[in-house]
């Protein structure tokens, strides 16, 4: 990379010149080059120089912390060029040469007193004979790294350059030893003395320098993340710069973690090895700084890296000079690289003990329990008593947040920091309760665990924080637990209310209503409490599902949305929701699913807000609202997966495919569900929304007979929980269609008379007997005669095919997804045609029926 190429200092060179021109004028003028070990002090030194008239004298010497302990090194090097050749036989002086006092040739040179005065006034008297003509450049770089002796001289010889044409230009780090601190302060204060403070280079000098020395257009981001490293300083990028290149790192398409990785530690051979040499309290707190994390305080670090307030200070005002530090206030890294370069030079033992001094000095200062946490994150186990509370602090405040994850990272590392059973039991249903917003499938089983409690309060206080129905609607077996636990619990006298009915609720969401009587008792004891909701939700759900009290359902619902409150419509109130759908109130399940989806978003609970999302996509679809339910299943889907929910993402997604038919994006629905299969271990609704949007894309891609098949499926699921409302899930009216479209027109009318019901039937007179006339032979003759002439209809004959399968009526029901009773009246009226009074008849009078058609 090209050195001595000066940017970014057009201000500091014009400073420079004026010094020097006042020198040329004959006028007396010094300059101090003041600035950290690489910012281009030198290079600026040397420009300024190289801007002098030829006629100008120029006495240079540059310093070395290695000949600190040669007096009058300096000034040696100063004169050197101009010494007298008098001790030479036959040389002749030039004319400038100067003869320096003979005690510089000594080996004891005087360090203080008359003596020592007397040489002063001897160089101060050379150092002016020779300006006596021209005008005279005294240029020192690194004055800081000088022998004492030849501090002395400069001292001196700059307060005595009045009325003298001489500059007197040096270069001072601003990380000089303590020793020399004031030399920069004793100079500063004489009137022609002008201090220059090179500052770091801009990040667009930055990107020409980089892009200069690739000799290619530079990456926007490696620019930036080497500016950044670097802090502006030249020395630093231009070893950087020489680093990527030999990696070799693409400056157009660069890997950034490399780049971090060479980057840290070019900064730790470069900024943070001269601080170790000269400030190493500054490199302890910015450790410190750096362990404690973003936004660390420095008072804080001060503590941890055992310094004062005065030494701290001392150290933050280095760090700031080097631009390590903003200097705010407070003082803080200008960017989280540079801390995390800072991390990786620090020796792994070292770094361990700081995060131990580092999380027990957090625990007494009392800090917010997730800084002292993510310190005890970084150690290895062990018998840490007081690290039990804070984890679990912490996990509340990260829960708390938003931050399910880190939640989950601090209650796994609490398991690991006791043996106390209680501790044990109580951080596993915390832990549990915490996946329950980022993994279902893990949660199910921590309700497993729980589920084993012998005691029924144990086990009801473990499931409790799980009981949500996120997780009833996406997993059976923890619907069962909840159904087992619930039952179990009603049988306990002094049981709490709060668990009788959030276990209860869910056990009516999944279709159980164990502890039923129990249940209903608290509510009516406490019906404006946040658990009473879901209950009566619960209830309303299942009652609507059922189909047979619509208006008892309906108001159950509104019960529970007045007992709570827009601002509270947690997923409690998704059963009330889903009861206003199905009993054809509409509009009230549109806001109520609003204000449920607005509370599961105040929660930041991704679980709640799939189930919320999807309800109301679920609604908005009843009311032809395509775009807007196609809007909240994608979303639903999309959280469902980030949950591992695979029922409820398995539903959205057909919910997803059915808005998209109807907005006639076919062969996209029918995309979005390839591969899927319709999951065993989730709630049967579930399962028949799945399947019911399976069936919507395959008819409409016009495969009926697929569709039937899944719709009489999705009616088989819905008839396992009794969820016989047609407002649920309209798979019949789908059959139907299904039915038409094959040219089976009997079956479709069929299927369509089945919904309406038992009552409906008897009242329509359907089931009226057919005697045979009067006069005729027997019974059993007449019938024998008139089989020929029976037809059946294609309900009648699908039951009676099963039933020939020897297949009992509860067995038909489930296979033709009806009720039992409705299978009874079809086999009664079958025997009635036939005229026959049993099954062991059947096959026979079958057989003499006319043929289908």
């Amino acid at each position: 990379m090209p050195t001595g190429q000066l940017q970014h200092r057009e201000g500091e060179l014009a400073a420079l010149g004026e010094v020097l021109d006042e020198a040329a004028q004959g006028r007396p003028a010094l300059a101090l080059i003041q600035g950290p070990r690489g910012i281009g002090k030198s290079e600026l030194l040397r420009a300024a120089l190289a801007r002098l008239p030829q006629q100008s004298i120029v006495l240079r010497a540059r310093c070395h912390e290695n000949e600190q302990e040669y007096p009058y090194g300096v000034v040696r090097q100063l004169f050197d060029p101009f010494i007298s050749a008098s001790g030479s036989s036959g040389a002749t002086p030039e004319p400038l040469s100067v003869n320096l006092p003979n005690s510089l040739d000594q080996s004891a040179v005087p360090a203080n007193g008359a003596a020592a005065h007397h040489l002063l006034q001897n160089l101060f008297q050379a150092t002016r004979s020779m300006a006596t003509t021209r005008p005279l450049v005294i240029a020192i770089d690194d004055l800081d790294f000088a022998d004492e002796a030849s501090l002395q001289w400069c001292s001196y010889i700059a307060r005595r350059l009045e009325g003298l044409p001489v500059a007197l230009l040096a270069t001072v780090s601003s990380e000089s030893a303590d020793v020399h601190e004031n030399l920069p302060a004793e100079l500063g204060a004489l009137p022609y003395t002008r201090v220059v403070r090179p500052g770091p280079l801009c990040d667009t000098c930055s990107a020409e320098l980089m892009a200069a020395a690739f000799g290619a257009p530079l990456d926007a981001e490696l620019a930036a993340a080497c500016h950044t490293l670097s802090q502006g300083n030249p020395l630093v990028l231009r070893e950087l710069t020489k680093r990527l290149i030999a990696a070799p790192i693409s400056p157009g398409s660069p890997n950034l973690d490399d780049v971090l990785r060479i980057g840290a530690q070019t900064l730790s051979d470069t900024t943070l090895t001269w601080l170790d040499q000269y400030r190493p309290a500054a490199v302890e707190l910015l450790n410190s700084l750096a362990i404690l994390g973003p936004g660390a305080d420095p008072t804080t670090a001060a503590i941890l890296a055992g310094q004062g307030d005065f030494q701290a200070a001392q150290a933050r005002a280095a760090l700031c000079r080097t631009g390590l530090l903003d200097p705010g206030p407070p003082e803080h890294f200008r960017n989280e690289l540079v801390r995390t370069a800072i991390l990786s030079r620090i020796d792994s033992d070292h770094r361990l003990d700081l995060h131990e001094r580092a999380a027990a000095l957090l625990a007494r200062l009392g800090a917010p329990a997730t800084q002292t946490a993510e310190h005890l994150m970084s150690l290895g186990t062990a018998d840490r008593a007081w690290a039990l509370p804070i984890l679990r602090t912490a996990a509340d405040e990260a829960a708390a947040a938003g931050a399910w994850d880190t939640a989950a990272r601090y209650l796994r590392r609490s398991l690991a920091e006791s043996d106390d059973p209680m501790a044990l039991r109580e951080t596993t249903a915390r832990l549990g309760a915490v996946e329950l917003h980022r993994d279902l499938a893990s949660c199910v089983r921590h309700a497993t665990t729980a589920a084993a409690a012998a005691d029924p309060a144990d086990r009801a206080r473990d499931l409790l924080p799980l009981a949500h129905p996120a997780l009833t609607v996406t997993s059976t077996t923890a619907a069962r637990h909840f159904a087992d636990a619930a039952a179990a619990l009603s049988t306990v006298e002094d049981a709490p209310r709060e668990q009788v009915l959030r276990l209860g609720s869910q056990a009516l969401l999944a279709g159980h209503r164990v502890g039923m009587k129990r249940a209903v008792r608290e509510l009516r004891a406490a019906e404006n409490v946040p658990a009473s909701w879901s209950f009566l939700g619960a209830l309303a759900a299942m009652t609507a599902a059922g189909g047979r009290s619509p208006l008892r359902a309906a108001r159950l619902a509104v019960r529970c949305t007045e007992a709570a409150s827009p601002a509270g419509a947690d997923a409690g109130l998704v059963g009330a929701v889903l009861a206003f759908a199905w009993t054809g109130r509409p509009a009230e399940a549109e806001r109520w699913s609003t204000w449920v989806v607005r509370s599961a978003r105040r929660l930041r609970s991704p679980a709640e807000l799939a189930l919320a999302l999807l309800v109301r996509s679920e609604v908005t679809y009843r009311r032809e609202k395509w775009d807007e339910s196609l809007r909240d299943a994608r979303e639903a889907a999309s959280l469902a997966r980030a949950v591992n929910a695979v029922g409820l993402h398995g539903a959205a997604t057909a919910c997803a495919a059915r808005a998209l038919v109807r907005l006639g994006q076919v062969a996209e629905a029918a995309g979005s569900l390839v591969g899927m299969e319709v999951p065993s271990e989730v709630h049967p609704l579930i399962r028949g929304v799945i399947l019911e949007g399976q069936g919507v894309v395959a008819a409409a891609r016009g495969d009926h007979q697929e569709a039937l098949r899944l719709f009489l499926e999705c009616g088989h699921q819905l008839a396992t929980r009794g969820i016989a409302n047609q407002a649920c899930v309209p798979w019949r009216a789908h059959a139907a269609n299904s039915y038409q479209r094959l040219g089976e027109y009997a079956a479709a009318r069929t299927i369509v008379a089945d919904s309406v019901g038992t009552t409906a039937r008897r009242t329509s007179g359907a089931g009226a007997p057919d005697r045979p006339p009067p006069g005729s032979a027997t019974p059993e003759a007449a019938g024998a005669a008139s089989t020929s002439a029976v037809r059946l209809s294609p309900a009648e004959r699908r039951v009676t095919d099963l039933v020939l399968m020897n297949l009992s009526n509860l067995e038909v029901a489930e296979r033709l997804c009806l009720s039992k009773r409705t299978v009874d009246t079809h086999l009664g009226r079958i025997y009635r045609k036939l005229g026959i009074v049993g099954r062991p008849e059947l096959a026979a009078a079958v057989e003499g029926l006319a043929p289908r058609g």
